[in-house]
Protein backbone atom coordinates (compact mmCIF):
# COMPACT_ATOMS: atom_id res chain seq x y z
CA UNK A 1 0.00 0.00 0.00
CA UNK A 2 1.53 3.10 -1.24
CA UNK A 3 2.26 6.30 1.03
CA UNK A 4 0.90 9.36 1.07
CA UNK A 5 -2.41 8.84 2.20
CA UNK A 6 -4.10 9.42 5.68
CA UNK A 7 -5.95 8.21 8.19
CA UNK A 8 -8.99 9.50 10.49
CA UNK A 9 -9.68 8.42 13.90
CA UNK A 10 -12.73 9.59 16.05
CA UNK A 11 -13.20 11.97 13.86
CA UNK A 12 -9.58 13.64 13.82
CA UNK A 13 -7.55 13.33 10.53
CA UNK A 14 -4.19 12.89 10.83
CA UNK A 15 -2.99 15.62 8.46
CA UNK A 16 -4.40 18.03 10.77
CA UNK A 17 -1.25 17.44 12.71
CA UNK A 18 1.08 16.90 9.78
CA UNK A 19 1.34 13.42 9.80
CA UNK A 20 3.19 11.85 7.05
CA UNK A 21 2.11 8.13 6.48
CA UNK A 22 5.12 6.15 5.42
CA UNK A 23 3.70 2.62 5.41
CA UNK A 24 0.17 0.89 6.52
CA UNK A 25 -0.15 -2.84 7.26
CA UNK A 26 -2.85 -4.98 8.62
CA UNK A 27 -5.67 -2.82 8.99
CA UNK A 28 -7.23 -4.01 6.17
CA UNK A 29 -6.37 -7.64 6.37
CA UNK A 30 -8.87 -10.50 6.13
CA UNK A 31 -10.19 -11.72 9.92
CA UNK A 32 -9.39 -15.01 11.29
CA UNK A 33 -12.76 -17.26 11.96
CA UNK A 34 -12.95 -17.85 15.54
CA UNK A 35 -13.62 -21.59 15.70
CA UNK A 36 -12.28 -24.80 17.49
CA UNK A 37 -10.76 -27.80 16.34
CA UNK A 38 -11.61 -31.12 18.19
CA UNK A 39 -9.93 -34.58 17.69
CA UNK A 40 -11.77 -37.51 18.59
CA UNK A 41 -10.42 -40.86 19.12
CA UNK A 42 -11.66 -43.46 16.61
CA UNK A 43 -13.08 -40.54 14.06
CA UNK A 44 -10.33 -39.30 11.02
CA UNK A 45 -9.90 -35.72 10.88
CA UNK A 46 -11.02 -32.63 13.40
CA UNK A 47 -14.32 -31.71 14.37
CA UNK A 48 -14.74 -27.88 13.50
CA UNK A 49 -16.83 -26.22 16.66
CA UNK A 50 -17.53 -22.39 14.68
CA UNK A 51 -18.43 -19.56 17.57
CA UNK A 52 -20.02 -17.74 15.55
CA UNK A 53 -17.65 -14.84 15.51
CA UNK A 54 -14.64 -13.06 13.61
CA UNK A 55 -11.60 -11.97 15.57
CA UNK A 56 -10.37 -8.73 15.76
CA UNK A 57 -7.47 -7.75 13.39
CA UNK A 58 -4.07 -6.02 14.18
CA UNK A 59 -3.14 -3.30 12.53
CA UNK A 60 -0.47 -0.15 12.08
CA UNK A 61 0.47 3.04 10.44
CA UNK A 62 3.81 3.93 10.28
CA UNK A 63 4.09 7.66 10.63
CA UNK A 64 6.26 10.27 10.82
CA UNK A 65 6.24 14.41 11.81
CA UNK A 66 8.54 17.14 10.57
CA UNK A 67 6.53 20.15 10.74
CA UNK A 68 6.28 21.51 13.90
CA UNK A 69 7.25 18.26 15.51
CA UNK A 70 6.92 18.99 19.14
CA UNK A 71 3.85 21.06 19.02
CA UNK A 72 2.13 18.83 16.42
CA UNK A 73 2.94 15.80 18.39
CA UNK A 74 1.62 16.45 21.71
CA UNK A 75 -1.61 18.02 20.15
CA UNK A 76 -2.02 14.41 18.22
CA UNK A 77 -0.79 12.44 21.15
CA UNK A 78 -3.79 14.31 23.25
CA UNK A 79 -6.37 13.21 20.59
CA UNK A 80 -5.22 9.61 20.42
CA UNK A 81 -5.18 8.69 23.71
CA UNK A 82 -8.71 10.76 24.46
CA UNK A 83 -10.72 7.60 22.97
CA UNK A 84 -10.94 5.26 25.89
CA UNK A 85 -12.65 1.91 24.09
CA UNK A 86 -13.16 1.55 20.11
CA UNK A 87 -13.65 4.28 17.41
CA UNK A 88 -13.85 5.36 13.90
CA UNK A 89 -11.30 4.58 11.48
CA UNK A 90 -11.14 5.45 8.17
CA UNK A 91 -8.42 5.87 5.99
CA UNK A 92 -7.51 7.63 1.94
CA UNK A 93 -6.89 4.07 0.51
CA UNK A 94 -10.53 2.99 1.35
CA UNK A 95 -12.86 5.78 1.37
CA UNK A 96 -16.18 3.95 1.14
CA UNK A 97 -15.40 2.03 4.05
CA UNK A 98 -14.50 2.34 8.27
CA UNK A 99 -13.64 -0.16 10.77
CA UNK A 100 -13.77 0.40 14.65
CA UNK A 101 -10.59 -0.01 16.25
CA UNK A 102 -8.77 0.70 19.62
CA UNK A 103 -5.13 2.01 20.32
CA UNK A 104 -3.02 -0.99 21.71
CA UNK A 105 0.61 -0.22 22.74
CA UNK A 106 2.16 2.68 23.48
CA UNK A 107 3.24 5.44 20.67
CA UNK A 108 6.86 5.21 20.53
CA UNK A 109 8.99 8.18 19.33
CA UNK A 110 11.97 7.29 17.46
CA UNK A 111 14.06 11.05 16.74
CA UNK A 112 15.47 11.91 13.85
CA UNK A 113 17.08 15.04 12.24
CA UNK A 114 18.64 15.84 14.96
CA UNK A 115 15.84 15.98 17.13
CA UNK A 116 13.69 17.98 14.89
CA UNK A 117 11.73 15.38 13.29
CA UNK A 118 10.29 11.89 14.54
CA UNK A 119 9.14 8.61 13.16
CA UNK A 120 6.74 6.19 14.74
CA UNK A 121 3.82 3.70 14.58
CA UNK A 122 0.47 3.58 15.61
CA UNK A 123 -0.99 0.04 16.41
CA UNK A 124 -5.03 -0.57 16.80
CA UNK A 125 -6.93 -3.37 17.16
CA UNK A 126 -9.61 -3.54 14.68
CA UNK A 127 -12.87 -5.18 14.63
CA UNK A 128 -13.51 -7.71 12.14
CA UNK A 129 -16.89 -5.63 9.88
CA UNK A 130 -15.28 -3.46 7.07
CA UNK A 131 -18.40 -1.26 7.48
CA UNK A 132 -19.46 0.24 3.96
CA UNK A 133 -20.77 4.14 4.39
CA UNK A 134 -23.34 3.16 2.47
CA UNK A 135 -24.86 1.37 4.88
CA UNK A 136 -25.16 5.11 7.12
CA UNK A 137 -28.08 6.10 4.64
CA UNK A 138 -31.26 5.49 6.17
CA UNK A 139 -34.30 4.26 4.30
CA UNK A 140 -38.10 5.31 4.84
CA UNK A 141 -40.83 2.98 4.52
CA UNK A 142 -44.37 4.73 4.79
CA UNK A 143 -45.95 1.62 2.76
CA UNK A 144 -44.70 -1.86 2.90
CA UNK A 145 -41.39 -3.11 0.52
CA UNK A 146 -38.01 -4.56 0.58
CA UNK A 147 -35.07 -3.60 0.92
CA UNK A 148 -31.77 -5.16 -0.43
CA UNK A 149 -28.45 -6.24 1.44
CA UNK A 150 -25.83 -5.81 -0.79
CA UNK A 151 -23.39 -7.90 0.95
CA UNK A 152 -23.16 -11.71 2.13
CA UNK A 153 -22.87 -10.46 5.57
CA UNK A 154 -26.39 -10.47 7.97
CA UNK A 155 -26.57 -6.83 8.85
CA UNK A 156 -28.03 -5.81 12.32
CA UNK A 157 -30.01 -2.41 11.21
CA UNK A 158 -30.86 0.49 13.25
CA UNK A 159 -34.98 0.94 13.38
CA UNK A 160 -36.57 4.19 14.24
CA UNK A 161 -40.75 2.59 14.08
CA UNK A 162 -43.65 5.42 14.49
CA UNK A 163 -46.64 4.57 16.07
CA UNK A 164 -48.04 1.33 17.69
CA UNK A 165 -48.86 -2.12 15.68
CA UNK A 166 -46.81 -4.78 14.32
CA UNK A 167 -44.48 -5.06 11.41
CA UNK A 168 -41.86 -7.57 10.01
CA UNK A 169 -38.31 -7.51 8.20
CA UNK A 170 -37.77 -10.94 6.61
CA UNK A 171 -38.65 -13.61 9.00
CA UNK A 172 -38.98 -11.43 12.20
CA UNK A 173 -42.31 -9.86 13.74
CA UNK A 174 -42.24 -7.54 16.35
CA UNK A 175 -45.57 -5.54 17.87
CA UNK A 176 -44.85 -2.13 19.96
CA UNK A 177 -47.19 -1.59 22.58
CA UNK A 178 -47.01 1.54 23.76
CA UNK A 179 -44.68 4.74 22.11
CA UNK A 180 -44.45 8.31 22.18
CA UNK A 181 -44.29 9.42 18.65
CA UNK A 182 -41.59 6.85 17.45
CA UNK A 183 -39.00 3.62 19.18
CA UNK A 184 -36.02 3.09 18.71
CA UNK A 185 -34.68 -0.16 18.00
CA UNK A 186 -30.88 -1.01 17.90
CA UNK A 187 -30.80 -5.01 16.26
CA UNK A 188 -27.37 -4.93 17.06
CA UNK A 189 -27.60 -4.70 21.08
CA UNK A 190 -30.91 -5.84 20.77
CA UNK A 191 -32.08 -2.47 23.06
CA UNK A 192 -35.19 -0.34 22.41
CA UNK A 193 -35.42 3.28 23.66
CA UNK A 194 -36.26 6.61 21.77
CA UNK A 195 -33.02 9.07 21.74
CA UNK A 196 -31.09 7.93 23.97
CA UNK A 197 -30.64 4.79 25.97
CA UNK A 198 -31.38 6.31 28.99
CA UNK A 199 -35.31 6.55 27.71
CA UNK A 200 -35.60 2.68 27.86
CA UNK A 201 -38.53 1.37 25.76
CA UNK A 202 -37.75 -1.98 26.49
CA UNK A 203 -41.17 -2.93 27.93
CA UNK A 204 -42.89 -1.90 25.27
CA UNK A 205 -41.76 -3.91 22.52
CA UNK A 206 -42.20 -7.34 22.08
CA UNK A 207 -40.90 -10.02 19.89
CA UNK A 208 -43.75 -12.30 18.43
CA UNK A 209 -41.58 -14.57 16.07
CA UNK A 210 -37.59 -14.50 15.68
CA UNK A 211 -35.32 -12.27 17.09
CA UNK A 212 -34.68 -8.81 16.78
CA UNK A 213 -34.53 -8.33 12.69
CA UNK A 214 -31.45 -9.03 10.67
CA UNK A 215 -31.05 -8.22 7.08
CA UNK A 216 -30.21 -10.82 5.14
CA UNK A 217 -27.92 -11.29 1.85
CA UNK A 218 -30.13 -10.19 -1.22
CA UNK A 219 -34.26 -8.78 -0.53
CA UNK A 220 -35.67 -8.65 2.64
CA UNK A 221 -39.42 -7.58 3.12
CA UNK A 222 -40.67 -4.68 5.13
CA UNK A 223 -44.28 -5.23 5.79
CA UNK A 224 -45.86 -2.36 8.19
CA UNK A 225 -48.84 -3.31 10.15
CA UNK A 226 -52.21 -1.64 11.09
CA UNK A 227 -51.07 1.15 13.37
CA UNK A 228 -47.49 1.70 12.03
CA UNK A 229 -47.05 4.97 9.80
CA UNK A 230 -43.56 4.95 9.27
CA UNK A 231 -40.32 3.08 9.64
CA UNK A 232 -36.56 4.50 9.33
CA UNK A 233 -33.96 1.65 8.78
CA UNK A 234 -30.43 2.38 8.92
CA UNK A 235 -29.44 -1.07 7.38
CA UNK A 236 -25.41 -1.04 8.53
CA UNK A 237 -24.43 -2.87 5.69
CA UNK A 238 -20.57 -4.60 5.90
CA UNK A 239 -18.51 -7.37 4.52
CA UNK A 240 -15.27 -9.33 5.33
Amino acid sequence: MSAGGFFVYGGASSRDYGILIDSVSGIWDTPERDSEQIEIPGRNGDLTVDNGRWKNVPGTYTCGIGVDFEKNFERFRAMITAHRGYARLEDSWHPDEYRMAKLTGNVALELIKNGAAATFAVNFSVMPQRFLNSGEKAKTFTSSGKITNPTAQEAKPLLRVYGTGTFSIGSTSMQITAANTYTDIDCDICECYRDTMADNRNTSVKLLSGGFPSLLEGDNGVTLGSGISRIIITPRWWKI
